[in-house]
């Protein structure tokens, strides 16, 4: 049987994490995140860098190095209570900025108070966002049917309660837990404010290094599974074609398979 559950190197399993505004304790969060081998997605508000307690416009390209920038407006409104105009003014100013600032195309973001609707949805689809997090919690790992409506697993404060479900889950009942997108995402101020940052790094330290685990970005996964969904496969599943530009792997009765790009690939 084929299956679509598996992620680059044939992993089992991802891991993505998400934070937002972009204030100092940013800088503590991805040492941690270094450290244990953890990729993290930065939502930032270009128009408040350089203020008091948030991070420099001159350090965004070295700071998130090996992480992704990414929106979550210039001023941080709620979306749904602007006009279409300024909605855009909002996503295309932020874009342009961390565009200049981390040297490449920007296209995601997370919602401001984390609310939104279709038509804010719409508009976002134009200005080139390909995905959009949202901070309603799942405590679940599927992938979304639209990366616009990205639903979290949790937020960091649930993150080992997640964690253990996870791991009952791999060892009671594996079929389920295959294919799982775990998604992390909070705000690194708020370790600060709770002093809890023994969270995080206890967290980080128990996820890490796994083998099973692919940490990857926010655009990262859904540049996988987009190239997933793109796979073009026989009726009987014993031919598949990649016409995506980025290797994707298949579970191929209980083997992982690597279709890499272009390729036309007999099982």
């Amino acid at each position: 049987m084929l299956k679509l559950d598996l992620y680059p190197g044939g992993k089992p399993y991802a891991l993505t994490m998400s934070y937002d505004d972009g204030q100092i304790h940013d800088r503590r969060l991805i040492d941690i995140f270094n450290k244990y081998g953890l990729k993290g997605t930065f939502h930032l508000n270009s128009g408040r860098f350089d203020q008091p307690e948030r991070v420099t416009s001159a350090e965004i390209a070295s700071l998130y190095q090996g992480h992704e920038v990414s929106c979550h407006t210039k001023t941080h409104p709620f979306l749904e209570k602007l006009p279409t105009s300024e909605v855009m003014r909002e996503i295309n100013e932020d874009k342009a900025r961390l565009e200049e600032l981390c040297g490449y195309v920007v296209r995601g973001m997370s919602y401001p108070f984390g609310t939104y609707t279709e038509s804010v949805i719409r508009t976002l689809r134009e200005c080139g966002m390909e995905y959009s997090r949202t901070t309603l919690s799942t405590m679940g790992w599927g992938i979304p049917e639209d990366f616009m409506k990205l639903h979290p697993s949790c937020h960091h404060n649930a993150c080992m309660e997640l964690l253990d479900r996870f791991e009952e889950t791999v060892a009671t009942r594996p079929y389920a837990a295959a294919g799982a997108m775990l998604y992390v995402w909070g705000h690194s101020y708020e370790f600060d404010r709770q002093n809890n940052w023994e969270l995080i790094e206890d967290f980080s330290r128990r996820i890490g290094g796994r083998a099973d685990i692919w940490y990857a970005t926010n655009i990262e996964i859904v540049d996988y599974v987009n190239a997933q969904k793109a796979l073009r496969i026989s009726f009987d599943g014993k031919k598949i074609y990649n016409p995506s530009a980025i290797s994707v792997w298949v579970n191929a009765d209980g083997k992982p398979v690597e279709i890499k790009p272009g390729e036309h690939k007999s099982l």
